[in-house]
């Protein structure tokens, strides 16, 4: 599961998220980060499920870490998409690619709601949720 954490004034400079990983032993993939000393945002990946993924997020509640969890990465309207490929070559991760039709791919899981796609989609087919 993919989630934004944001650390606030108060947390950021505590290993919190090490902590977590320690404790729980849940390897937790930071995807995007933006830190500094007043506050902290991240978008982790998760690798778990049911209890174990419930006790990572409240652990990093409990820790006064705020968590949003992602349910949608960004939104295609593939009547809308002219597969041109336009989103595929700055894509960081390879959430975009084309498939053997030559019709556009999008693997939600790779997507780490970076939203380079949005702004190269010359027919705007793809927007944030």
């Amino acid at each position: 599961m993919r989630v934004k954490l944001i650390y606030s004034h108060d947390v950021v400079e505590k290993p919190i998220l090490a902590s977590i990983v320690l404790r729980t032993g849940v390897p937790i993939n930071i995807l995007e980060a933006k830190v500094n000393a007043q506050k902290g945002e991240l978008i982790v990946s998760i690798p778990a499920d049911g209890d174990k993924l419930r006790e990572v997020l409240n652990l990093f509640r409990e820790a006064g870490v705020q968590v949003q969890e992602f349910t949608e990465t960004l939104r295609i309207d593939w009547n809308k998409c002219m597969a041109c490929g336009a989103c595929i070559s700055p894509c960081p991760t390879g959430a975009l690619r084309f498939k053997d039709d030559w019709s556009i791919e999008f693997d939600d899981e790779k997507c780490v709601a970076c939203k380079v796609c949005v702004t190269a989609c010359p027919v705007r087919a793809i927007s944030p949720p």
